[in-house]
């Protein structure tokens, strides 16, 4: 918090929050969340995590069975309480765009000032100068059938930023576009909404997305929030082996543990690699306990063999311009995305060194509580339970 937002009420507030679409499964178990004044939040998670319902029940698109929502200090959910979508001073970016296809461009978004009783001649310089700055000046008199996707988005986006609310929720904005496209609308994103010192709640499932737009990153399972912090944290200390899948991993080795060289250290004898690692512990692990460890790809490297190394083969191998990506075989495991500026044959073998900084070590009881709380079998359900048209909430 900068000294500017200091002693202000935060921009959202969720305090015990759930919501349930069967009466049986929580979309949403009680959550609590802070959003602070120009912050850039991201929720990460999984199909059917809960991040869609979120950010539904903060716009009032969704009423919510429990819990209370705040924004900018005002409640605007609770016991018996629901404000209305158009009047919690909120703005909106839905993944389908939800434009409407009979207005032109400048109207769709001169609307939102419209509803804030901006006056015409006003609504539509502000419009247009807001069109400008996402790259559509010129393109003001055309319907959003006659625009590609990415110019549908920027449309949405300028509709979102123009009515200058303080708080603009982002529904997977970027995930019907490709990837080229996503790269750049991430960047305007980013730009127009901290120039404008916009609060910003955004969902996704592409962790790229995530660590590269967000000033903090909340992680979602099973309709909760399992880990909030700045995007290093997450990357660099996750707190269950969910957090460190679904953030990236290059493969994982099972072993067991032989001694606590350091405080936070583990030594992992691992069979399948005829290697003793050492790994940055997660959770409480003794001498003697069967363990996991994770591996990011930093964490791997193809080295000169007169290093202390690990002998693998190549099993595929693909070029990404400033090098290749190696999938190696280790023993009986797969192990991805370990670079090298030089290309090694399919079949070759190779010595690989292992980064200790890029191990994460669970035990077997952290793998077991993950498991209680992330359901594959559920994923999705949220998304189906809430599809519908939105277009008429379009913020």
């Amino acid at each position: 918090m900068t000294e500017l937002t200091a002693g202000r009420a935060p921009a959202v507030v969720l305090r015990g929050v759930a919501k349930s679409y069967d009466g049986k499964r929580d979309a949403i178990a009680e959550m609590s969340l802070e959003v602070g004044h120009g912050e850039f939040v991201v929720l990460l998670g999984p199909s059917g995590s809960g991040k869609s319902t979120i950010v539904r029940a903060i716009a009032g698109i969704e009423r919510i069975d429990r819990g209370s929502i705040e924004i900018f200090g005002r409640q605007v959910a609770g016991d018996r309480l629901h404000v209305a979508p158009e009047d919690r001073g909120v703005s909106m970016v839905f993944q389908d765009y939800a434009l409407w296809p009979h207005m032109t461009v400048l109207d769709n978004v001169a609307f939102a000032l419209k509803r804030a009783k901006v006056g015409s001649r006003d609504r539509k310089e502000k419009a247009s100068e807001m069109l400008a700055r996402v790259g559509l000046g010129g393109k003001e008199g055309r319907y959003p059938g006659e625009l590609s996707g990415g110019e549908q988005q920027r449309v949405a986006l300028a509709r979102a930023l123009v009515g200058h609310s303080g708080l603009v929720l982002f529904d997977e904005p970027l995930s019907n576009l490709d990837a080229d496209l996503r790269e750049k609308l991430r960047l305007e994103i980013a730009t127009l909404t901290r120039e404008t010192n916009a609060s910003v709640i955004y969902i996704t499932h592409d962790q790229a997305e995530a660590f590269a737009l967000a000033d903090k990153i909340g992680v979602l399972a099973g309709g909760r929030l399992i880990q909030m912090g700045e995007p290093e944290d997450i990357y660099q200390r996750p707190v269950n082996p969910f957090i460190a899948r679904f953030t990236g991993l290059a493969g994982e080795l099972a072993g067991k543990v032989l001694a606590n060289p350091a405080p936070g250290l583990v030594e992992v004898e691992v069979p399948s690699a005829s290697a003793v690692l050492r790994a940055r512990m997660v959770g409480r692990l003794e001498p003697g306990d069967m363990a996991t460890v994770a591996l990011r790809p930093f964490a791997l490297a193809i080295s000169d063999a007169d290093e202390p190394s690990i002998e693998a083969r190549v099993l595929d191998v693909a070029f990404r311009g400033r090098g290749y990506e190696h999938a190696l075989a280790l023993g009986g495991n797969v192990i991805s995305s370990v670079f090298c500026a030089e290309r090694h044959p399919r079949g070759s073998k190779v010595s690989i060194s292992v980064d200790p900084a890029g191990c994460l070590a669970f035990s077997e009881a952290e793998e077991v509580a993950v498991a209680a709380v992330h359901d594959p079998a559920a994923d999705g359900a949220e998304d189906e339970a809430i599809a519908f048209d939105l277009t008429e909430y379009a913020l």
